[in-house]
């Protein structure tokens, strides 16, 4: 999630740019351009995961709540989730209609924003930002034996979380590990002292010679509803090893995280946020640092970015999001394309 008014005039160029050619540009040559998954309902930030052989996405619901615009993303006030299934890329969409809502949450103010779920122990959870009742982000999880629910969740959030986007993946040894943050409204900048700020910066600090803000990242407990050890930087650096700046906006960390494995290396995908790329570092573990490796995605239609990475069938797709549907920055559809990847591992880029 974005802040708006501070950059409206660089959303309304490449909105312009990209919409007057939008049907006739494509992934890679000769490639058709992807079509929103679903048009009942508005969904964005899709998490997809495959289980027991069949596609499951778990993406925001983005709906008109007719809330003012702001620098905090308040409009972005979402109330539910509705999870997706699909057997086949390019197969029928089933919503299988509310699966977790923000009256349910105990201890939920407002935002239901970007969820991810995992699969563990019999069980299903689904984690989830939502603002508390100070108006501080933190990451709840909710749990149920069938992968589209009904999800209940925990009667408080996860000890310790803070910002949005968690990302859970689960390395090939059993262990679990969550990734999260988003600077601006998701207030990843607000705890840069380890401690809320609840009059810190609306920005991203604006120190632009200075290591940039990290992601986050965790193991998880045996359990999977608690982190199992002190939250880590996951840093990402460039080909000298070094952590790159708060001004290089168009490579560093600003949300929406994603983590994959390929032959044994460390794919941490993520959302240069006002430059609009999706980004790629690749690392030699879970908790990097991570080295940067280049664009995965040129920008959508709309203003956020945010996407997953899942293989299937022997093949691999982006899910993702933009604004085809409805035009507006606030109601966005998802979609997906596969992923080319050369033969040394690298990621050829999208041009959406």
């Amino acid at each position: 999630m974005l802040t708006f008014k501070t950059t409206l005039t660089s959303l309304a160029l490449i909105t312009g740019a990209l919409s007057a050619g939008f049907c006739q540009n494509a992934a890679q040559p000769g490639a058709a351009q992807p079509k929103p998954l679903i048009s009942s309902i508005y969904t964005a930030d899709p998490s997809a995961h495959v289980f027991n052989g069949k596609i499951y996405i778990y993406p925001s619901h983005d709906i008109e709540a007719n809330v003012a615009q702001d620098d905090e993303g308040s409009h972005f006030a979402m109330q539910d989730y509705h999870i997706l299934s699909m057997d086949r890329i390019g197969g029928k969409v089933t919503d299988h209609g509310v699966a977790l809502s923000l009256k349910d949450i105990p201890w939920a103010g407002r935002q239901l924003w970007a969820p991810d779920a995992a699969f563990k122990n019999g069980t299903y959870y689904l984690y989830f930002p939502v603002k508390d009742k100070q108006d501080i982000f933190r990451i709840g999880v909710a749990t149920s034996q069938s992968p589209t629910g009904p999800f209940k969740a925990q009667p408080n959030p996860i000890p310790n979380s803070f910002s949005i986007d968690p990302a859970v993946f689960t390395d090939t040894d059993g262990t679990s590990y969550m990734y999260f943050g988003g600077i601006w409204g998701g207030q990843l900048q607000r705890w840069h002292t380890g401690k809320y700020e609840a009059n810190g910066s609306k920005t991203d600090l604006k120190k632009d010679n200075e290591p940039a803000l990290s992601a986050k990242v965790v193991r998880m407990s045996r359990d999977m509803l608690t982190f199992d050890e002190p939250v880590r930087d996951a840093v990402i650096v460039d080909k000298d090893g070094k952590p790159l700046l708060g001004g290089d906006h168009d490579r560093r960390f600003f949300e929406g995280g994603w983590m994959h494995k390929y032959n044994g290396k460390y794919y941490f995908s993520y959302s240069t946020g006002d430059t609009h790329y999706l980004a790629y570092a690749v690392g030699n573990s879970p908790y990097g640092p991570f080295t940067y490796q280049g664009i995965l995605m040129k920008p959508v239609t709309g203003w956020t970015t945010h996407h997953s990475i899942v293989e299937f069938q022997g093949k691999w797709y982006i899910f993702y999001h933009d604004v085809e549907l409805s035009g507006k920055t606030h109601l966005r559809n998802i979609k997906v394309r596969e992923l080319t990847r050369r033969p040394d591992g690298s990621l050829e880029t999208i041009t959406p």
